[in-house]
This record gives structure tokens, C-alpha cells and sequence, in this order.
């Protein structure tokens, strides 16, 4: 019995010191990168965010976060969704110098929990209007913090989903970047033989009111998890003329190695 004990106890200070690692690992790397790591509104959630020096221009570029640490097993949800490594994150601390303002926001519940969290948020509900709402808000704050007159959003895996949903309800994006990302839900869940996201809002079923926003979309060629054929099937509901551009890196994987070469990618979906 006191064998069985200490075990139990073993796997509980285990987990609890991993989520305190998880939780710890993006606010170290954004004070170690000279950007401020705190917590914004934005309706009924509140959110992580990273933000970079001001500086003088009128463009904001917002990174948005995957959906994280959504699942322990493929059927048990985890019970915190904060990220096991903060890719978005990355991505904006590597993004090339621009003279830009740079911010990054981590989706609700990760990092911070409020009151309104629970498991459906970031499993069936992870796109939901209420989610993508007040994702909204909270970029209207950094937009005006910064006094920035355009946004560029990028957005990592799931973040990609929740940015092109902002792109088409927003009229002040310049320009739409998906990396990995979930672009057409009810295509990726079919062929992932998934129970659809229920409460979810589709990017793909949004495609009219995108299809005048300039966007690339980045996509791994061993991506075993969205996969390219995510993105062409997003980009089939565009019309021809869309100003939409797919980006295949066959050597990449839906993790490796989108930061290592972030500068150079990035460079050329500002072409």
C-alpha cells in the first residue's frame, strides 16, 4: 500500500511540475527576448500575451498560438490546454526585423485560466464566436496600444484556423499567414475519421468573405497531422482570382523546422 502511495504521489508532483513548466516556458522566453508577457481580456476570457517594443509604424503583426495540449489521449481531453512548447510564440520572437510591432496572443485558457474554462473550449468548441470574439477584443487593445492602422496575422496550426476566422469578419487585415494550419475543418475531420467539431466555426465555410484578403499558407510535405492536402482543400473554396498562395516545404513536418527557418519563410510570403 505505501508503495502504491508513493507512486501516485511520484505521478502527481510529476504532472503538477509539468504543467508549472508549461506554464513558465513562454513567459521565460518573451522577458528573454526583451518583450512584455501579460494578460489581456477579451470578453469572457482571459488571454496570454506577448508584446514587443513599440515602435513608429502603422502595421501590427499578431501571432496566434495553436490549440496547445488539447488532449492527453486521443479521447481524454487534458485538463489545461497551455501548450508543451509555444511554436506561435517562437515564430514571433524569430520574426526578421521589420520595424514592425510585433505581439503575440496565447489562445484562451492557456497560461491563464478564467472562470469560464472548460475542457469543451479547446476540443470541440476550440473555434467557437465566443472564442474568436474575444480573441478580437483583445487584438483591438494591442491595435491601439500601438496605434496601428493594418494587422498582419499569422497563425500556427489551430491559431491558422482562428486567424483566417478573423481575417473574414475584420476589415483591417493586410494580409492572412497560416503555418500548419487547420484550414478546413470539416474536410480534416472526415478524413481524420474525427467527431466534427460541434460549436466550432469553419474557416473554409468562410471563403467568400476571404477571398479578397491576401494570405500564403505554409504547409509541411510530412505533415502526418493537417497535411498539405488540408490546405488545398481550404484553397479549392476560394475563387481562381483569390490573391492566396500555398507554400509547401516538403521536407517539414507540422513541428520541424518552422522556427529554424522562419526569417527566410517569412521573407517570402512578404513577397
Amino acid at each position: 500500500m505505501k508503495r502504491r502511495l508513493a507512486i501516485l504521489l511520484c505521478l502527481i508532483v510529476t504532472a503538477c511540475s509539468s504543467l508549472a513548466d508549461r506554464q513558465a516556458l513562454a513567459p521565460r522566453l518573451t522577458r528573454t527576448s526583451g518583450w512584455s508577457f501579460e494578460t489581456l481580456t477579451g470578453g469572457s476570457f482571459a488571454m496570454a500575451a506577448a508584446v514587443a517594443p513599440l515602435r513608429a509604424s502603422p502595421t501590427l503583426v499578431v501571432y496566434l498560438e495553436g490549440d496547445g495540449f488539447a488532449y492527453v489521449t486521443r479521447s481524454r481531453p487534458a485538463s489545461d490546454p497551455t501548450p508543451l512548447d509555444p511554436t506561435a510564440l517562437r515564430l514571433a520572437l524569430a520574426h526578421p526585423d521589420q520595424g514592425v510591432n510585433l505581439a503575440w496572443l496565447g489562445r484562451p485558457c492557456q497560461y491563464v485560466m478564467s472562470p469560464e474554462c472548460r475542457a469543451a473550449y479547446w476540443t470541440d468548441r476550440r473555434y467557437a464566436p465566443e472564442i474568436v470574439d474575444g480573441i478580437s477584443a483583445a487584438i483591438d487593445q494591442l491595435k491601439a496600444r500601438s496605434h496601428a492602422t493594418r494587422l498582419v496575422l499569422v497563425g500556427y496550426s489551430g491559431g491558422g484556423a482562428i486567424a483566417a476566422l478573423l481575417a473574414a469578419r475584420r476589415g483591417d487585415v493586410a494580409r492572412l499567414v497560416t503555418v500548419a494550419g487547420d484550414l478546413d475543418l470539416g474536410y480534416w475531420t472526415a478524413r481524420q475519421k474525427l467527431t466534427p467539431l460541434s460549436g466550432s466555426l469553419d474557416p473554409a465555410d468562410f471563403a467568400p468573405a476571404l477571398a479578397g484578403v491576401p494570405q500564403v499558407h505554409f504547409a509541411g510535405g510530412k505533415d502526418e497531422v493537417v497535411g498539405t492536402d488540408v490546405a488545398r482543400a481550404y484553397l479549392a473554396r476560394l475563387p481562381a482570382s483569390a490573391p492566396a498562395r500555398l507554400i509547401e516545404v516538403p521536407a517539414f513536418s507540422h513541428s520541424c523546422c518552422w522556427v529554424r527557418d522562419w526569417p527566410q519563410l517569412f521573407a517570402q510570403a512578404d513577397q
